[in-house]
């Protein structure tokens, strides 16, 4: 027996009016003479249909993340970064977002960790006059975007739960123009800017709670230069409830008068598979595509990943760090490292998640900047990764700490490189200040305050912090099952 199909759907008119009518162009005409259709160009140029039915959300965050520039740090297709819905799985994963969609605290949540900064409002937190300014804010401008959460039905329209991105408002019909990602169901159309307020002051069923909608645009930096919280591991839920909660009530329930004591304390009742939570952020490419020098890009991003590393490697706290993990025998092992990092590379490079995947070897190299004189060197580890008999040359793009002189004596000679010991240190200073409040011996709360205080660093690794900070705070709230409720919360 034949299934039946469908074609597309008949835009009920009014109250939408199709941005191709007659009407539809006249209003888009009208916007445009009032500068109120800027945010429109960037958005039109990634527009995409969703691949999923309820994939709304990803489809809509796919666009807006793209039209902002924001540069994804995964392979898309060939040796592309670029965002699609398929790598939008970090809050809620794909096989539940197929089944179900995703709720708006969680969209929200996927946006802060794909590296954009985002506001978000529910109904219920805001009003329909500050909406308009807000719509008017994206409308006339290409830095800040809008995706509204709404019901379908307040437009007549077949369905309910939808995310599409704001297109542009028509301030002389107070009309906005919806770019529906459901391109083979609706075109973009035009609805009433009242209307779309009653549509998102609806309750989503799968939460109890209003819609509304989330202003996104870029952070003035690319988050995650160097370090990164990875949620892949089911094992980031104990981790983070660790971090929040067990880190504060043992720090001030055990006597610890010094330091080392309080890093003891700390360490010993790690959650298994802590280093799979922070990692360093590598640069991965295949070895077939590889230069003999590095590109202008490469060496850019290399010079500001180890910028960053000899800023944590000069901290006191990183001190600290290094002798007592070198106390209770953790061994730092670049080549184990670098061929895990391969392993995950080839995996990305070739679009394929299978955990069959093993680094037959790795060797170490040096290349030097772009151009026959470049100065600026960078290691590179190239592994040789086997699946299925198969093999695959990567190369991995190594940051590390120059020697520091002292005189004509250059001391420590050997670099050092990205490792356990530098990413605890920044996951240390990235928790949040209270944590160590309760720290009974008041001078020891005084000096650990001052180790993990980056009041007197750079503003890159200060933003370094932060940005591992504000991922802690969403892993948090998703532990907690609050990403619904916080939407308001600072992140910070």
């Amino acid at each position: 027996m034949a299934v039946a199909t469908l074609y597309r759907r008949s835009l009920t008119s009014p109250p939408a009016i199709d941005f191709s009518s007659a009407d539809g162009k006249n209003i888009f005409k009208e916007a445009v003479q009032k500068g109120a259709m800027e945010g429109y160009f960037s958005l039109i140029s990634y527009f995409q249909t969703l691949s999923e039915p309820a994939f709304s959300g990803l489809a809509s965050l796919s666009v807006v993340l793209n039209a902002l520039s924001i540069d994804s740090d995964r392979k898309w297709k060939g040796s592309w970064r670029w965002f699609d819905e398929s790598m939008l799985d970090c809050c809620e994963p794909l096989e539940i977002v197929k089944e179900k969609g995703i709720s708006f605290g969680k969209l929200v949540c996927l946006a802060h960790c794909s590296g954009a900064k985002v506001e978000a409002f529910r109904t219920s937190q805001s009003t329909i006059d500050d909406f308009r300014k807000f719509v008017v804010a994206c409308s006339i401008s290409e830095k800040c975007h809008m995706i509204s959460s709404y019901d379908r039905g307040v437009f007549k329209q077949t369905g309910s739960a939808h995310f599409s991105p704001i297109g542009g408002y028509s301030a002389e019909r107070d009309m906005v123009l919806i770019l529906d990602v459901a391109r083979f169901k609706y075109p973009p159309h035009w609805v009433p800017l009242k209307l779309l307020w009653e549509a998102m002051d609806t309750t989503d069923q799968s939460t109890g709670k209003r819609r509304g909608f989330m202003l996104i645009s870029r952070l003035h930096k690319d988050p995650g230069l160097l370090y990164t919280l990875s949620c892949k591991d089911e094992s980031w839920i104990s981790i983070v409830k660790y971090l929040k909660e067990d880190v504060p009530r043992l720090v001030s329930s055990q006597h610890v008068d010094t330091v080392d004591k309080i890093l003891s304390v700390v360490f010993k009742s790690l959650p298994s598979n802590f280093n799979t939570f922070i990692k360093w952020v590598a640069e991965i490419r295949r070895t077939e595509d590889a230069k003999p020098n590095l590109s202008v890009e490469e060496e850019s991003r290399q010079k500001l990943k180890r910028d960053e590393l000899t800023q944590v490697h000069e901290t006191e706290l990183f001190e600290h760090v290094s002798k007592f993990l070198t106390s209770v025998g953790y061994e730092e092992n670049l080549s184990f490292a670098a061929a895990t990092a391969c392993c995950q590379g080839a995996k990305v490079l070739s679009g394929c998640s299978s955990n069959e995947y093993y680094c037959r070897e790795t060797s170490v190299k040096c290349i030097k900047g772009h151009g026959p004189s470049g100065e600026e060197e960078a290691t590179v580890i190239a592994g040789v990764v086997v699946r299925d008999g198969s093999e695959q040359e990567v190369d991995l793009l190594v940051p590390s700490t120059r020697p520091v002189s002292k005189g004509s004596e250059y001391y420590n000679p050997e670099p050092k490189y990205p490792s356990g010991s530098d990413a605890f240190t920044a996951l240390l200073m990235a928790l949040p200040p209270q944590t160590w409040f309760g720290i009974k011996d008041q001078a020891l709360q005084t000096k650990m305050k001052k180790l993990v205080s980056v009041g007197t660093f750079s503003t890159m690794h200060h933003e370094e912090v932060s940005h591992l900070r504000r991922q802690l705070i969403m892993l948090k709230r998703c532990q907690e099952n609050k990403e619904e409720e916080d939407l308001t919360a600072p992140l910070s």
